[in-house]
């Protein structure tokens, strides 16, 4: 699985880094950024919840 912010729509809440830090962290710009080419195994589940969480759909996964 891979997850991709979309830093044009991402308005630097924090909610997924605090998540899902495994995938996520808050870039110098105050985004947030994925930090994994894919998202290891055991943190699906916590990416998909940041995903479904963001409050403007910045963050997809497939």
């Amino acid at each position: 699985m891979k997850a991709h912010v979309d830093q044009d729509t991402c308005i630097g809440c924090g909610l997924c880094p605090s998540i899902c830090p495994e995938v996520f962290q808050m870039n110098d710009d105050g985004k947030a950024e994925e930090i994994v080419d894919e998202v290891p195994t055991t943190a699906e589940d916590s990416a998909k919840e940041a995903a479904d969480g963001c409050p403007v759909n910045a963050i997809s996964t497939s």
